[in-house]
């Protein structure tokens, strides 16, 4: 199977260098993005399997970002799995999540064998 590639979009160094190490455990391919500029460009740029979406990344949110991807034209676009991490989700309802086109959500601070296991979900063939 080939790996999966998976980009985490989050400005922490200290959870996206966590977050990272323990997919790459799994065998994921992991792009990193610190902004949601960076979001979108990294999905124009690359064959992306899921992303893992820091909901209070700067420049554009995850929202707006989830929001973009979702109105891309291109269908492989459009359709990546989206998994929103948020420390606040209070701001939010899964209703809000919903609209916006996310897949699943995961609270900070993370757990860790939810998140592969949600990764997994979402990656599987």
């Amino acid at each position: 199977m080939a790996d999966k590639t998976i980009l985490i979009a989050e400005d922490s160094s200290v959870i996206l260098n966590l977050t990272k190490k323990i997919l790459e455990l799994q065998r994921y391919k992991i792009l990193t993005a610190k902004n949601g500029n960076e979001v979108i460009k990294q999905v124009g740029n690359n064959k992306i399997d899921a992303i893992l979406m820091d909901l209070n990344i700067p420049g554009k949110d995850g929202m707006q970002c989830t929001r973009e991807i979702r109105a891309n034209e291109n269908k492989e676009i459009s359709s990546i799995p989206i998994i929103a991490v948020t420390g606040n989700a209070n701001n939010y309802t899964m209703e809000d999540f919903k609209d916006a086109g996310i897949n699943a959500y995961l609270p900070k601070p993370l757990d860790f064998d939810m998140l592969v296991q949600t990764v997994k979900q979402y990656t599987a063939e």
